[in-house]
């Protein structure tokens, strides 16, 4: 076992304790108080410069090496989701319709390791540790590059890494990425079929936005086959569809919320242009007009090829080949770690982290009400990290 390694384990149960505090008490969203106290708390009596944010709990710690080098980002989320748990563990959260349901919590308490690790070695260069609130659709890590954190150390970071727990799928301790893109870009539409309500007896006295808006639902479906690469998929969801309010009365409107999930800045920008164009053209064919909002979401999260591999080697050497797996197609889900990859090459990591006692193929899900992150995975991604950090500084430039 490596060195690094063996002072991770012994960090285990600091790490349990850190975690497990950080879960009783969730916070959703940008303003992380209480989360944002406990980090500045467990970093404390660290050689860092830290600094906390202005639009958000952010926490952004700098340690600098025993020479002059290059700077590496590794970054930590913190934040929770609006859930009321029912996983049933004894540190479950104490705050009514908040719960740490997609690891955040793991990874803020792997951070605090890598830092302690790093702090304890001798390297040329510095390490950001970026401790970010408002993952969870807020877009935190674009307001942290927005109040400076790629310029912390003085010098915008070479390489930065991140790293995200998994409930199920794949076993605990098990690392996976892939090259390129390896999660997909979220954009949500509000379309509003606009046309004029009357009898459901005389329909041909109204102007019906229900057919319309039926035929946008099944329309596209048929963009998406038909005007898209099969190798540059998209994905598009129609998740609510609101109209009328009586069986005998034509409505004046119908309103759809979409998803919309892609992998390239290019699908990106061609399925949002041609949701537009449908959308306007069956209205207009139905008579009627329609109105449509569009939200941006977060973009495709790519990873450098180079520190993929890089990355993918790093694991291979600190635990194994057998416990790193390359990960054949991105996943549809979403990361605001996609800003920081949008300046910075790096790579972002999945670890395993479902509990010994359940079957990775059906245990519950990140977001799930029910998730369970089993613990022994802390030291894990806290060695992983801090090995990214050190390998990378010490490489030729």
């Amino acid at each position: 076992m490596s060195s690094l390694r063996a002072a991770a384990g012994d960090l285990h149960d600091d790490l349990v304790r850190l975690r497990r505090d950080l879960h009783r008490e969730p916070e959703v969203g940008l303003d992380l108080p209480r989360t944002q106290e406990k980090v500045l708390a467990a970093l404390d009596g660290l050689p860092l410069e830290t600094t906390t944010g202005t639009a958000l709990s952010s926490v952004t710690a700098v340690l600098r090496g025993s020479s002059p080098g290059p700077v590496v980002l590794l970054r930590g989320d913190m934040d929770a989701l609006p859930l009321t748990e029912r996983s049933g563990v004894p540190y479950a959260s104490r705050i009514p319709g908040t719960m740490h349901a997609c690891g955040h919590d793991l990874h803020t308490a792997m951070l605090v390791g890598a830092a302690r690790l790093l702090a304890e070695r001798s390297f040329a260069g510095s390490v950001v540790f970026m401790f970010q609130p408002g993952e969870e659709g807020n877009g935190g890590a674009k307001l942290m590059i927005e109040e400076g954190l790629l310029e912390a150390a003085g010098a915008r970071p070479v390489a930065a890494y991140g790293l995200h727990v998994t409930s199920s799928l794949i076993p605990a301790g098990i690392f996976l990425t892939r090259r390129g893109p390896l999660m997909a870009a979220a954009d949500q539409m509000r379309v509003t079929v606009r046309g004029a309500g009357g009898h459901g007896s005389q329909p041909h006295l109204a102007k019906d936005p229900i057919p319309a808006a039926s035929a946008i639902v099944t329309a596209l479906q048929t963009l998406v086959t038909r005007r898209f690469d099969a190798f540059d998929p998209v994905v598009i969801t129609v998740g609510s569809f609101n109209a009328g309010t009586a069986p005998n009365i034509i409505p004046d409107e119908a309103q759809l919320g979409l998803t919309i999930r892609s992998f390239s800045p290019a699908a990106r920008a061609h399925v949002i242009d041609g949701v537009r164009e449908l959308v306007d053209g069956i209205a207009a064919a139905h008579g009627l007009t329609a109105e449509l909002e569009h939200e941006m979401g977060y973009p495709v999260t790519v990873n450098d090829a180079a520190e993929a591999e890089f990355a993918a080697g790093a694991v291979a050497d600190l635990y194994g080949p057998e416990r790193f797996i390359w990960v054949p197609n991105p996943m549809t889900t979403a990361e605001d770690f996609s800003y920081v990859l949008e300046e910075v090459p790096g790579a972002f990591v999945f670890l395993g982290a479902c509990p010994p006692d359940r079957d990775p193929a059906t245990a519950p899900f990140n977001h799930a009400t029910t998730a369970v992150f089993d613990d022994a995975v802390l030291p894990d991604g806290s060695a992983l990290l801090a090995e990214l950090a050190l390998r990378r500084l010490a490489a030729p430039a």
